[in-house]
């Protein structure tokens, strides 16, 4: 996306990770052991303690993150955090499930759902995905490298929500996760779904 860089210093953590420093351009971001963002569906528990670092995602506009990191212990994961409140909002990203790197999000409304497809070719390569925000709804694109985008998801967003969003980081069974964000950009909402 050619678009404006956020800077790191723009954003506000809902959960301080265990280290955040600037590494030249970019974000070296260590994750809490147990941090992970989920409410009630299949697991009957509540975690809110994921590491965003979120700016205001504005109607009409979209944002995009570029990470890499080492996701091999199982649920470690990545990506951008799209938030409301504290019982609406989706992440999408890759997380290390069964075995695999997935792509995928959670979509949350009171309930979390969860979706994921295996990518086992992207481990190791630069990720990038982008959040459109325009109308009611948000649309959700990955990539690993210079491949075209893929559609991930489409979820609803009230139109006069309020919502701010950014990368993001959980490790929730293990400690020593590092993900870098090698960009953090806003610029206009895709002009399309498809």
């Amino acid at each position: 996306m050619t678009g404006t860089a956020v800077p790191w210093s723009d954003g506000s953590w809902t959960t301080a990770p265990a280290d955040a420093r600037e590494d030249g351009d970019g974000l070296l971001v260590a994750a809490v052991e147990g941090s992970d963002a989920w409410r009630t569906t299949a697991y009957g528990f509540v975690h809110d303690t994921e590491h965003a670092l979120l700016a205001p995602l504005e109607p009409g506009t979209a944002m995009e993150v570029t990470f890499t990191g080492d996701f091999s212990a199982e649920f470690d994961q990545a990506g951008m955090f799209v938030r409301v409140d504290d019982e609406n909002w989706t992440k999408a990203g890759v997380e290390f499930a069964d075995g695999a790197l997935q792509l995928g999000a959670v979509v949350t409304h009171r309930f979390s759902d969860w979706s994921v497809a295996p990518v086992p070719d992207w481990a190791g390569r630069p990720i990038t995905v982008r959040v459109s925000r325009a109308g009611d709804a948000i649309v959700v694109r990955a990539r690993a490298g210079e491949e075209p985008f893929r559609l991930v998801r489409i979820a609803h967003l009230a139109p006069e929500a309020a919502a701010t969003a950014g990368p993001m980081v959980c490790a929730p069974s293990r400690a020593g996760l590092t993900v870098r964000f090698a960009s953090w950009t806003t610029g206009p909402a895709d002009a399309s779904i498809h």
